[in-house]
């Protein structure tokens, strides 16, 4: 068994596009559409036939209230992980990224956090070398 999709909620799919793409670097992989609903996933350049994200419209008061409250709790919705989490602030920070928490060290890993603009914190984790 393997995870194919997992999904983050986000207010404005075209804004959620645009940041996950030009700001984090991914690539949109599927959009489609069947009347209001929108099918919209981006995945790693890295692996384009891996995993992918899919940037799910939070227009359910359930799912919106989730949200709120891991995002308010300071909770990341998403960890992506990358091999120098020092590099990719600096790249994501020219493009306009609001890291909430510079690469900070801490237990066997260097993390850093950024606000996606569609209400998540994400979260980007560079694993310590042993």
């Amino acid at each position: 068994m393997k995870i194919k999709v997992t999904s983050v909620y986000v207010d404005d799919q075209e804004k959620a596009l645009r940041f996950y793409t030009e700001v984090l670097g991914f690539v949109k992989k599927t959009d489609f559409s069947q009347g209001p609903f929108r099918w919209l996933t981006v995945a790693s350049p890295e692996d384009p036939g891996g995993t992918e994200l899919q940037l799910a419209l939070n227009n359910n008061p359930t799912a919106q209230t989730y949200q709120q409250a891991i995002f308010q709790q300071g909770q990341p919705a998403a960890m992506f992980y990358t091999d120098d989490v020092q590099a990719d602030f600096e790249r994501m920070k020219t493009r306009g990224a609001q890291f909430t928490m510079p690469p900070t060290d801490v237990t066997a890993s260097k993390i850093a956090m950024l606000n996606d603009t569609c209400g998540n914190l994400i979260q980007i984790v560079q694993l310590a070398r042993y």
